[in-house]
C-alpha cells in the first residue's frame, strides 16, 4: 500500500481509531542493552516489575537519542490526527497498551488501560487510594534506577505510604500487585462512547506496533470493528505480526515494518 493511498484514506475518513502497542515502549531497541535486561530480571525478582515504565524511561534518557524515534513518531501521529499534516479534520481516539507516559495527549482522546508511570496506587489494593505521580517523585524514581544498576531496588521505594493501610505506593500499571483499573476506567468509558459513533461512518483504523501481549484490548476488538463496519479500513503495521485474517480480505492491509519507523517515514 503506497503512501499516496494512505493519505487519500486519511482525507476521506470521518474518524480515525488508533491502537498503539508494545513497539512504542521501544523494547526492540532496549532489549539490545545487556544492563537493561539484567535490571528487568532484578525488578521481577524483587517484585518491583511495576517500575518497568520508569526503568524504560531511564534508559531512553541515559542512551541519549535512543528514545527520540518514539517521540518523533508520536509527534507525527498527533500531527496527522490534529490536522496539522494533510487533510484530516475529523474525530479520533487512541488506545495504547504501551506504558510510555509521553503517549498521553492534551486532547484527552487517549486511554491507556495497562497504565503507565503517571499515577501511583497502594500495593495492598486499597481501592480508593490513587494519586498523581509528581515531577519530584518521578525524578526520585529515575535516581533510584541508578541503584538498580548496582543491584538494589531500595531507591525505587520512594513513593510514600498508603494513608489507609500503610503499605508502599507503587506505580499504577498492569505490573503492579492488585492493579487498580480505576486509573483508566473514566477514560475507557469515553472511548466506548466514542466507538458507538463510528458505526456506518468512514473509519480509518491504525493498529501500530500491536503484538499478542494483550490481544483482547486492541488486536481482536479492532478486527471486529473493521469486520462489522462496511466503511472501515485497517492498517496493521508490525515488524512480525502484520498478517490479516481471511475475514478482513479487502478491508485492510498488513505492513511488515516497525510502526515507529513507519510513522517517521510518512
Amino acid at each position: 500500500m503506497s503512501k499516496e493511498d494512505f493519505w487519500e484514506r486519511v482525507g476521506r475518513a470521518d474518524k480515525i481509531l488508533v491502537g498503539l502497542g508494545e513497539e512504542f515502549d521501544n523494547l526492540g531497541r532496549l532489549r539490545g542493552i545487556p544492563e537493561y535486561i539484567k535490571g528487568c530480571r532484578l525488578l521481577e525478582k524483587e517484585n518491583c516489575s511495576w517500575a518497568i515504565p520508569v526503568w524504560n524511561l531511564f534508559w531512553n534518557k541515559k542512551m541519549g537519542d535512543l528514545g527520540e524515534p518514539v517521540r518523533s513518531a508520536l509527534r507525527s501521529l498527533f500531527e496527522i490526527l490534529e490536522g496539522e499534516k494533510r487533510s484530516f479534520r475529523g474525530d479520533y481516539f487512541v488506545v495504547s497498551t504501551a506504558l510510555d507516559r509521553s503517549i498521553v495527549h492534551d486532547s484527552g482522546r487517549v486511554v491507556m488501560p495497562c497504565g503507565s508511570s503517571l499515577k501511583k496506587q497502594c500495593c495492598g489494593g486499597c481501592k480508593e487510594v490513587l494519586q498523581t505521580v509528581t515531577d519530584e517523585e518521578l525524578e526520585l524514581l529515575l535516581q533510584g534506577c541508578e541503584e538498580v544498576l548496582e543491584g538494589s531496588v531500595q531507591g525505587l521505594l520512594r513513593l510514600g505510604k498508603c494513608p489507609d493501610c500503610g503499605e508502599n505506593f507503587v506505580l499504577n500499571n498492569i505490573h503492579a500487585p492488585n492493579y487498580q483499573e480505576s486509573g483508566y476506567l473514566e477514560q475507557w468509558n469515553s472511548y466506548t462512547k466514542w466507538l458507538q459513533g463510528t458505526l456506518n461512518r468512514s473509519c480509518l483504523v491504525l493498529e501500530l506496533g500491536v503484538g499478542m501481549q494483550h490481544p483482547t484490548v486492541i488486536r481482536w476488538p479492532f478486527e471486529k470493528i473493521v469486520y462489522f463496519n462496511k466503511k472501515a479500513y485497517l492498517y496493521r503495521v508490525n515488524e512480525k505480526l502484520y498478517q490479516l485474517t481471511e475475514e478482513l480480505s479487502g478491508k485492510g492491509c498488513g505492513i511488515s515494518m516497525n510502526a515507529i519507523d513507519w510513522l517517521n517515514q510518512l
